[in-house]
């Protein structure tokens, strides 16, 4: 192999770094959708759309790369459980981010790979170790930093958020899971078209479907196409960098939605919001620093 041809850390690091500047750009813009729309359509109806969206444009990019052949109705409990998870988690997601600071949202949130490392010995049958087990109480503390039960009134919002995180680990170890034997196009397509049949039946379910409005449309559009390339965003990140290299860029998020949130909405920053999201990230490079080192 020619020096030309070997992979460059630096490079690839950089170039990990800009997939990681889109992720946080369009999960950061899919929060101030949400909260654009939530004056018209509820949760579920927002679910609804965005998983129309996310089918269209599924099946169409599907199609143009000759993908369309990789969709199998194969395994489908488990995607019905998967995407259960993601839907429960999402619509907790999109109700936190309506009622609770957004810094705090996206701060619990961060929790979710801290209960991937609890699921994943149920699900994975993936062993529990003792940094695992560290990790997931430190985590916990930071839970503990950011809601501060009992210091401050009790916040809805900010129990879907952590509810959210917990279905997003779900969604996660059952991805895991989906994809040992399926491609990406099969388990997006089914997300999409499970999550639009779960949207119908729960927004519809009064009898009473709100239809967009004129304004909300753009909004719904850019919380369908946010959705999906945030996803692939970190996903690219990931494929170019070690999870080490990687998650420290992601953290970003929390101050720059933090800034958002401020700017947009008037939110206070609060200085401890930042305490517990350092907890958490600490607990989450621990556990993938040790896994690096075991793999």
């Amino acid at each position: 192999m020619t020096s030309a041809t070997v992979p460059d850390p630096l490079a690839n690091a950089l170039r990990a770094a800009a997939w990681m500047l889109g992720a946080i750009v369009s999960f950061t813009s899919m929060a101030v959708a949400g909260r654009a729309v939530s004056f018209e359509l509820d949760t579920f109806e927002i679910m609804l759309f965005r998983s129309l969206i996310g089918l269209a444009i599924v099946l169409v990019v599907a199609r143009s790369f000759g993908h369309l052949h990789e969709i199998r109705a194969r395994h489908m409990p488990l995607h019905v459980v998967r995407n259960s998870c993601h839907f429960a988690g999402q619509n907790l997601w999109f109700y936190a981010i309506t009622v609770a600071p957004l810094a705090q949202v996206f701060a619990l949130e961060f929790t979710s790979p801290l209960w991937v490392t609890v699921l994943a010995p149920l699900v994975l049958r993936e062993r529990l170790t003792r940094t695992r087990v560290l990790a997931a109480l430190l985590g916990f503390l930071g839970i503990l930093v950011v809601a501060r039960p009992g210091a401050e009134a009790f916040s809805p919002g900010l129990v879907a958020a952590a509810i959210a995180a917990v279905c997003f680990a779900g969604s996660a170890v059952f991805t895991r899971r989906l994809t040992r034997t399926e491609t990406i196009t099969c388990i997006m397509f089914w997300l999409t078209v499970i999550q639009t049949v779960l949207g119908l039946g729960f927004a519809g379910f009064d009898g009473d479907i709100a239809l967009p409005s004129a304004m909300s449309w753009p909004w719904l559009v850019l919380i369908g196409c946010a959705g999906l390339l945030a996803h692939f965003c970190l996903t690219k990140a990931l494929s170019l960098a070690p999870a080490t290299v990687v998650m420290p860029i992601d953290f970003a998020r929390l101050p720059i939605v933090a800034l958002v949130g401020m700017w947009v909405y008037g939110e206070v920053l609060d200085p401890i919001v930042f305490v517990g999201a350092a907890v958490i990230f600490g607990a989450n490079y621990l556990n993938i620093r040790a896994e690096s080192r075991r793999t």
